[in-house]
Protein backbone atom coordinates (compact mmCIF):
# COMPACT_ATOMS: atom_id res chain seq x y z
CA UNK A 1 0.00 0.00 0.00
CA UNK A 2 2.79 2.42 0.93
CA UNK A 3 4.58 1.81 -2.36
CA UNK A 4 1.42 2.55 -4.33
CA UNK A 5 0.77 5.82 -2.48
CA UNK A 6 4.38 6.91 -3.11
CA UNK A 7 3.88 6.18 -6.81
CA UNK A 8 0.66 8.21 -6.91
CA UNK A 9 2.39 11.06 -5.08
CA UNK A 10 5.25 10.94 -7.58
CA UNK A 11 2.84 11.04 -10.53
CA UNK A 12 0.99 13.98 -8.99
CA UNK A 13 4.27 15.82 -8.52
CA UNK A 14 5.21 15.20 -12.15
CA UNK A 15 1.82 16.39 -13.38
CA UNK A 16 2.14 19.54 -11.26
CA UNK A 17 5.60 20.22 -12.70
CA UNK A 18 4.34 19.78 -16.25
CA UNK A 19 1.38 22.08 -15.60
CA UNK A 20 3.67 24.75 -14.15
CA UNK A 21 5.97 24.49 -17.16
CA UNK A 22 3.03 24.81 -19.58
CA UNK A 23 1.70 27.81 -17.67
CA UNK A 24 5.14 29.40 -17.75
CA UNK A 25 5.40 28.84 -21.51
CA UNK A 26 1.95 30.37 -22.03
CA UNK A 27 2.94 33.41 -19.98
CA UNK A 28 6.09 33.81 -22.09
CA UNK A 29 4.04 33.59 -25.28
CA UNK A 30 1.54 36.14 -23.99
CA UNK A 31 4.38 38.47 -22.97
CA UNK A 32 5.98 38.15 -26.40
CA UNK A 33 2.65 38.83 -28.12
CA UNK A 34 2.10 41.92 -25.96
CA UNK A 35 5.60 43.21 -26.70
CA UNK A 36 5.08 42.62 -30.42
CA UNK A 37 1.73 44.46 -30.36
CA UNK A 38 3.31 47.35 -28.46
CA UNK A 39 6.08 47.64 -31.04
CA UNK A 40 3.56 47.52 -33.89
CA UNK A 41 1.57 50.33 -32.28
CA UNK A 42 4.72 52.40 -31.81
CA UNK A 43 5.66 51.90 -35.47
CA UNK A 44 2.16 52.82 -36.62
CA UNK A 45 2.22 55.90 -34.41
CA UNK A 46 5.61 56.92 -35.80
CA UNK A 47 4.33 56.52 -39.37
CA UNK A 48 1.25 58.61 -38.57
CA UNK A 49 3.43 61.35 -37.08
CA UNK A 50 5.61 61.38 -40.20
CA UNK A 51 2.56 61.51 -42.48
CA UNK A 52 1.04 64.32 -40.43
CA UNK A 53 4.32 66.24 -40.55
CA UNK A 54 4.48 65.69 -44.31
CA UNK A 55 0.93 66.93 -44.71
CA UNK A 56 1.65 70.00 -42.57
CA UNK A 57 4.76 70.77 -44.64
CA UNK A 58 2.74 70.32 -47.82
CA UNK A 59 0.08 72.78 -46.61
CA UNK A 60 2.77 75.29 -45.57
CA UNK A 61 4.32 75.01 -49.02
CA UNK A 62 0.94 75.47 -50.66
CA UNK A 63 0.12 78.65 -48.71
CA UNK A 64 3.68 79.91 -48.90
CA UNK A 65 4.42 79.81 -45.17
CA UNK A 66 7.77 78.06 -45.69
CA UNK A 67 9.29 80.88 -47.73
Amino acid sequence: MNNQSQNISHQAGEAKGQAQEKASNLMDQASNAAQSAKESCQEAGQQLMEKAQGAADSIKNTVGANK
